[in-house]
């Protein structure tokens, strides 16, 4: 039975993920969980569950039922390569004023890019329409992802 997923929980899961923790839809469920590598290297391995603490335990069995799902059941949500927030911020910047456009996307290079140019958004006081415009293109992925994987979305936001 497919579940219909608030786009409001796909998109918590997709800015959930980091380098080390990677988020999955149960489509039968609508449920959103994020496993880390070492619980998927815990199931992979097959360790014993009584060497991780009580609140580890339920997600290596999840991280489990994933690496065994032979029924497509677990859909991995987008990744923040899929997502690639530096491309956002470079649209963002080719799209306000010239006069701050130039100094946005100076921002998005080096290291320390995010802080940059959230500093810089918010010297210009187009702090808050940066955050709309990468809400919108979250929501974008979201719904798109949704229709990709044939996954009933409801538009929450």
């Amino acid at each position: 039975m497919k579940r219909s997923v608030k786009l409001s929980e796909i998109i918590d899961g997709m800015e959930s993920q980091t380098d080390e923790a990677t988020a999955y839809l149960n489509k039968e469920t609508g449920e959103i969980v994020l496993l880390s590598d070492e619980e998927f290297s815990a199931a992979e391995e097959k360790r014993p569950l009584e060497s991780y603490p009580e609140w580890q335990r339920g997600l290596i069995r999840e991280a489990a039922r994933i690496l065994e799902d032979d029924e497509d059941r677990y859909v991995e949500l987008p990744s923040k390569f899929d997502i690639d927030e530096y491309r956002m911020m470079e649209r963002f910047a080719l799209s306000v004023d010239d006069e701050f456009s130039a100094e946005l996307l100076a921002a998005v290079k080096g290291t320390g890019v995010f802080r940059r140019f959230k500093d810089r958004a918010a010297r210009f006081g187009i702090e808050e329409d940066w955050y709309k415009f990468r809400a919108a293109k979250f929501k974008d992925s979201a719904v798109e992802w949704c229709e990709s994987n044939d996954i009933e979305s409801i538009d929450d936001l």
